[in-house]
């Protein structure tokens, strides 16, 4: 078999080419994989580019393998039984209450891990499979049903919904509090500030008082907010808290407000979902997620129906 490339085939890709096979349906290999419908579609085709051929006949009633589909269904068979008998591997587990969500560490940590037991029991039994990433995935062709980032708007090829804005305000650790102290906001140039993946928050946050802020040699910078949260608690320097994922260490006492005066972030929290239909465990944990996160129950419903 001939293919356009060098590179490998996606496991993902050959795990829905064997469900079609052994199903004989797009749609019923989309319900054995907890995926939808064009998920199997895309990744059948992305198949078929690779190898250059056919690997199904399209009819009316579902699909049948070609004969070149045949001879890899007997190779990706066995290689999967290979795999299974050999490999400790963690299977997801698969379902129609399974429901695919991704996140960036951040929010994974501080917003959805205090909130999973409530998500996926109230009021009915949902399961989550979280995949931590920092990266913009193709959602529909990774068979990912909902996502959670921090961004400026929406994405195209995405339904977007803001779920909540950051009203940013300066934290540190006690000690460094109590050295810092109370007074106008030039005083916490002083010491180190504490920046995430860009200055932009700190930026916005010293607009808001009318002043200038651009990095220094002094100041610090780490791409996962937990260790910024971390740098901060363990004195390094100053950071910005980022309601309302750090209210459970403003409550612990891990870092403190070393200011009141609070500014808008220039970045917000959306959830996005594929293009399409989406699945019903999808669609409740979606309404889930917008009751945690304050949001009216009208928005979430227009972000339920839209694009359909």
């Amino acid at each position: 078999m001939d293919h356009s490339s060098d590179t490998m085939v996606p496991l993902e890709t050959l795990r829905a080419f064997d469900a079609a096979a052994r199903t004989g349906s797009f749609s019923a290999a989309a319900e054995k994989l907890n995926l939808t419908h064009g998920a199997i579609s895309r990744q059948i085709a992305k198949l078929e580019d690779w190898l250059g051929l056919k690997v199904f006949d399209r009819g009316a009633r579902g699909v049948t393998l070609t004969i070149e589909g045949n001879r890899l269904h007997l190779r990706t068979s066995e290689a999967f039984a290979l795999i299974s008998s050999h490999s400790d591997r963690w299977v997801e587990p698969r379902g129609t209450a399974v429901v695919r969500l991704t996140s960036i560490p951040s929010v994974s940590g501080l917003w959805l891990m205090p909130r999973m037991a409530a998500l996926e029991n109230n009021p009915t039994k949902l399961r989550i499979v979280l995949d931590v990433d920092i990266r913009q995935a193709d959602l529909a062709d990774e068979g990912i049903d909902l996502s959670i980032r921090c961004g400026r708007g929406g994405i195209p090829g995405r339904v977007s919904i803001q779920l909540f804005e950051e009203h940013v305000f300066p934290v540190a650790s006690p000690e460094l509090a109590r050295e810092i102290g109370r007074g106008d906001p030039a005083r916490l140039l002083k010491f180190p500030l504490i920046n995430d993946s860009d200055a932009s928050a700190w930026r916005a946050w010293f607009a808001a008082q009318g002043m200038d802020y651009r990095p220094r040699p002094q100041d610090r910078r780490f791409e996962d907010y937990n260790l910024v949260l971390d740098a901060a608690a363990y004195g390094l320097g100053i950071a910005l808290a980022r309601p309302p994922l750090t209210g459970h260490q403003l409550q612990s006492g891990r870092i403190t407000a070393v200011d009141e005066r609070t500014a808008l972030s220039p970045v917000s929290y959306w959830l996005d979902r594929p293009l399409g239909r989406p699945r019903s465990a999808a669609t409740d944990l979606a309404r889930r997620i917008a009751q945690q996160a304050g949001l009216a129950p009208d928005k979430i419903e227009a972000f339920i129906e839209a694009e359909r």
